[in-house]
């Protein structure tokens, strides 16, 4: 059973879900919504686009939250893909804007942002600020506000099994940058080692006001005192139990992110070129898309990933 969330952390992640967002954002998720009559229940937006303020010349990113799979889709195939390998990928423009948005049934996005999800790339995501900029109805502002606040504590958890290893005690804004940390690091990511802080020093007020009710709702039961977090007196079994699934997290990271790359080969239509745009502009590369890698992205993606592995632009 899905333990309940902290009164005071509810009221936060849905403040914050509901903070206005530029029009054509709104625009654009409703666009999102239409193209899935009858199966949308709600519309994300999050990542570099909404930290950074910046749309034009970008990919928006959003998370389109179905009620299942089949209502969906009409092809077995796409149902199939995002039941077995979530999320589906899909490119998106709308008014001279780009976008991508992820796919997943309200029950998976609710699994995925909790400690047991066999993946960090959706808790990971949704620790950090976000925008509910659709939704069908109240219930389904509720299940996004309930699953949405799994996040941030299973980040917080993760990262203090991690720290109490070495010490007894961290400051909060510490244990955040630790997460990210770890969690980039559960991935294959173009973005360089310093990415993990950027992420809290663009609004280290956010990520301070929202450590003490995150914390109260951790599965260590973690809490703040002082300006730090304790990590002394935690239970060894739980902290153990929890430092062991970082092995599983990478493995299956790194091997999801690989998989993902295959299936987006077939269900996003120039997905190669937005993948060389987001490794050069994080990584500093210069790679360049032939015609042939455009006709086989699933050959050339297999071709480049060694080599950029090598050269160290992806880790």
């Amino acid at each position: 059973m899905m333990r309940q969330m902290e009164p005071s952390l509810r009221s936060l992640v849905a403040a914050e879900l509901s903070e206005p967002v530029d029009p054509r954002v709104a625009a654009m998720a409703a666009a999102i919504a239409e193209s899935y009559p009858g199966a949308a229940r709600a519309v994300l937006f999050y990542g570099s686009c909404l930290r950074e303020r910046q749309l034009d010349g970008l990919m928006l990113d959003f998370y389109l939250i179905v009620s299942s799979y089949d209502a969906a889709y009409a092809k077995r195939w796409l149902r199939s893909a995002n039941l077995r390998l979530p999320p589906n990928v899909f490119p998106f423009a709308h008014e001279g804007l780009a976008a991508k948005y992820a796919v997943l049934s309200e029950a998976d996005f609710a699994r995925l942002n909790g400690r047991l999800a066999s993946t960090v790339s959706v808790w990971a995501r949704f620790a950090q600020p976000s925008r509910l900029v659709w939704c069908a109805d109240d219930a389904a502002r509720q299940a996004a506000v309930d699953a949405v606040g799994r996040a941030a504590p299973t980040l917080l958890n993760a990262a203090a099994a991690v720290a109490a290893e070495t010490r007894a005690s961290i400051p909060p804004l510490d244990l955040w940058r630790l997460g990210f940390q770890l969690t980039y690091g559960a991935e294959l990511r173009a973005e360089g080692s310093g990415r993990a802080d950027a992420v809290v020093e663009a609004d280290p007020e956010r990520y301070a006001r929202f450590a003490a009710p995150a914390l109260a709702d951790t599965a260590l039961g973690l809490a703040e005192t002082n300006g730090f977090v304790s990590l002394a007196g935690l239970d060894q079994r739980d902290l153990l139990r929890e430092r062991r699934l970082w092995p599983r997290r990478r493995r299956m990271g790194k091997l999801l992110t690989v998989l993902r790359l295959v299936k987006a080969s077939f269900t996003f239509a120039g997905g190669i070129d937005y993948l060389a745009w987001k490794i050069n502009r994080h990584a500093g590369t210069g790679i360049a898309i032939k015609p042939w890698q455009r006709r086989w992205p699933l050959v050339a993606g297999l071709i480049l990933l060694p080599r950029l592995l090598k050269r160290g632009a992806i880790r």
